[in-house]
């Protein structure tokens, strides 16, 4: 139907006839002539129709947006350079026009950006929109990309199950009733974890996969219930090996899809340097703000909401000094400790330093003049800024001071511009969960710990350090991984003290726990989220801008109108019976 593309009309196609075919972008009546923006997924080409060509020119003013045409046309060269356009110096005078279909009224033109709804709604025109097929295309490239380079680098691109058993991995499964076997249920993966270390047991050494990944659980801009990641699995690696060669894997992948040229070296900081510096365990180096811990100046002050943490083993009192920060106004401040709140602080207390060196402060009350003056100096705060200072437990506070940094950050105008990639490693291998009173895997429950001794990490199991890592660019965790643990004896003290008895291990994880006892080689790997580097490649904050048809905040598909009610025949089928909405 076409002999060339509309994009990829060029001076060397002068004087030649083409077919092309695409949709209508814009269609201009000037009286004499009409000119057609004609677009296909490689770009926009100038179709231009002369009054004396009246059958041609009839056609061409009665079209609308989004007309879908076949043009038979000769190229020629463009009177007026329209350099906006690669088919600028170019146009197709046109000999015949055919309609191969009329559009409807839209919803929306191309040119423009709806509410979100309105665009998952109508996605296929969403779709057509340039931004959003610039996006998607990033997205394949990447995928190309990584494929080229792994199949390169000996590693086997291996499918593993779709259906699968229900195992805690941290959040909900999708579960998928079996027919054939009645009261039983299948799960959708929440990731191929298990399936890639039993490869590794068997042999294969170098496995990955471009994943699909299903996770019940709520929604943000940068998560969604099902979701693509770069799986890959090691044999006989420790951390290093595995870090070298995804670091080098991901600069050459920048490099090629965007241009991008990364750090030689990644920078290594342990989760704890993280928390502590940061507030965070997946930090924006591009923010060049700091918390600073406090408790030893404020210890013996009069304000016990400092003095308390400052004087207990897991409390924290930490400052953020903001420079320019004297600027805000009390409502602005007061927005911060909403801001705070929401991640769990109980206020946030400040000192306000004028550019005339004038103090303002709710706390200065609590302090003798002289520790007043070194807490001030210890922050390194001075004329025109503003140091914010949260206390309580030590995780609370640095997560919501965190997210003061952050907000901070974006808020003066202090995240620089470039990437900021770097390693987090020597995560917890637990944390404990108080409501249910016993330890849970920060990462997942077949990370390796870093001693070698069960005993050791049972008796220091509240402090044990896991041989997990994480990559983080510019704020987003974009991989994370860890050593596995190859011996079955370890595995099962690792259920233990995550509360999952021999026998609910035995009916969960056995198929896992035998593999193990049949000799499993040291082995680890790491999965990269496809649609967070996508997001970050195309330079957008939402995933679902780079996912063609995502669900919404409200977990459903617009276009598709899923989830949608089952007639109850098939559910029966399925032996499921859907017990009424509360009133």
């Amino acid at each position: 139907m076409r002999t060339h593309f509309c994009g990829l009309v060029d001076e060397t196609l002068i004087g030649q006839t083409v077919t092309l075919a695409g949709w209508t972008d814009v269609a201009r009546n000037q009286g004499g002539v009409c000119f057609i923006d004609l677009r296909d997924h490689e770009g926009i080409v100038q179709v231009t129709v002369e009054l004396d060509n009246a059958e041609v020119f009839a056609v061409a003013a009665s079209l609308g947006y989004e007309d879908v045409l076949q043009v038979e046309g000769v190229v020629r060269a463009r009177h007026a350079v329209n350099d906006k356009l690669k088919t600028g110096k170019v146009e197709v005078i046109a000999s015949k026009i055919t309609v191969l279909n009329k559009a409807a009224p839209l919803p929306f033109h191309a040119h423009e950006n709806p509410g979100e709804d309105t665009r998952l709604k109508y996605r296929y025109l969403d779709l057509r929109r340039p931004e959003m097929q610039r996006m998607q295309r990033t997205r394949i490239r990447l995928v190309q990309a990584l494929r080229r380079h792994l199949d390169a680098r000996g590693f086997q691109d291996i499918e593993t199950p779709i259906l699968t058993k229900a195992t805690p991995e941290g959040a909900r499964d999708f579960l998928v009733p079996a027919r054939m076997h009645p009261g039983e249920f299948y799960a959708l993966p929440q990731s191929p974890q298990l399936f890639k270390q039993i490869l590794m047991v068997a042999g294969f050494d170098r496995y990955y996969q471009i994943a699909r990944c299903f996770r019940d659980e709520a929604l943000r801009a940068d998560r969604q219930l099902e979701f693509t990641q770069l799986d890959m699995e090691f044999a006989f690696v420790r951390e290093r090996d595995v870090q070298d060669f995804v670091e080098e894997m991901i600069r050459a992948i920048f490099k090629e899809v965007v241009d991008v040229e990364l750090d030689a070296q990644f920078p290594r900081m342990t989760w704890a340097e993280a928390m502590r510096r940061y507030g965070s365990d997946k930090p924006d180096l591009r923010i060049d703000l700091e918390l600073v811990d406090v408790a030893e100046l404020v210890k013996d002050s009069d304000f016990a909401v400092f003095t308390g943490p400052a004087n207990d083993a897991d409390g924290r009192v930490a400052a953020l000094r903001i420079p320019g920060g004297a600027t805000l106004s009390r409502k602005q401040i007061d927005e911060y400790a909403a801001h705070a709140a929401k991640y769990g602080s109980k206020g946030l207390a400040y000192i306000k330093i004028g550019e005339s060196g004038e103090i303002t402060s709710p706390i200065a009350k609590f302090f003798a003049e002289d520790k007043f003056a070194a807490l001030i100096a210890h922050v390194g705060a001075g004329k025109g800024d503003l140091v914010f200072f949260g206390a309580g437990a030590y995780g609370k506070v640095s997560d919501f001071m965190g997210a003061v940094r952050l907000k901070a950050g974006k808020d003066f105008g202090l995240v620089q511009e470039g990437w900021r990639p770097l390693w987090v490693t020597d995560f917890p291998m637990f944390e404990w969960d108080e409501e249910a009173q016993r330890y849970v895997a920060l990462h997942h429950p077949f990370t390796a710990p870093a001693v070698d001794s069960i005993e050791d990490l049972r008796a220091h199991a509240r402090t044990a350090v896991s041989r997990g890592y994480d990559m983080v660019l510019n704020g987003n965790e974009i991989g994370g991984g860890s050593i596995r643990i190859h011996r079955p004896e370890m595995q099962s003290a690792v259920f233990e003290l995550l509360g999952i008895g021999a026998e609910e291990a035995r009916a969960k994880f056995g198929f896992l726990l035998d593999a193990l006892n049949y000799g499993a080689p040291p082995h680890g790997g790491i999965a990269f989220g496809i649609d967070r580097i996508a997001a970050l490649m195309a330079g957008t904050e939402s995933i679902r801008d780079v996912i063609p048809f995502p669900k919404t905040t409200g977990a459903q598909d617009l276009m598709t109108d899923a989830p949608s009610p089952i007639p109850d025949a098939q559910l029966a089928e399925v032996h499921v019976q859907v017990r009424p909405k509360s009133e």
